[in-house]
């Protein structure tokens, strides 16, 4: 899974099996899905974020993921590449969260979760570098925050 936020708020993320990593694009796409970060509590689809950050777009994105995989029917390694180390060390708890701290919990709480009777791992991937999944990730993330329809993936 690839999955990336952008600054306005939107977040993306892309499922594909059979990824090496290296970011040449190789495996097939299950799924991909992108949205923008609900900041108002009343919603149903509020997850516990209070601004529209590319941080609260990186956190839900990872969110989503984890969703994702705990519907997911199969019961193999799990592989989620982020390009934002903020979203991960606050997910896997090494780093402080000051802020938005609702949507930290749910996160948290999804990864372990997440985690039951599989492996789940939090894989790096460096932003705006070429890595193709990260790449159309980034670009669901941004179609989502500008309100737009992502290119088609024969574009990519």
């Amino acid at each position: 899974m690839n999955i990336d936020g952008a600054a306005r708020a939107g977040w993306g993320i892309v499922i594909v099996q059979g990824d090496d990593g290296l970011g040449r694009g190789r495996g097939t796409i299950i799924e991909e899905t992108h949205g923008v970060v609900q900041t108002d509590p009343e919603s149903e689809a509020w997850d516990g974020a209070l601004l529209a950050s590319n941080n609260t777009a990186e956190l839900t994105a990872l969110l989503e993921a984890l969703r994702w995989t705990m519907q997911y029917e199969g019961g193999e390694e799990v592989m989620i590449r982020c390009d934002s180390m903020y979203a991960m060390e606050i997910a896997e708890e090494r780093w402080k969260a000051k802020a938005n701290l609702e949507l930290v919990d749910v996160v948290r709480a999804a990864l372990s979760a997440a985690r039951v009777g599989r492996d789940v791992d939090l894989n790096h991937v460096r932003g705006h570098e070429g890595h193709r999944w990260n790449e159309r990730a980034d670009h669901l993330a941004r179609s989502a925050a500008e309100g737009k329809k992502p290119k088609g993936l024969s574009f990519w």
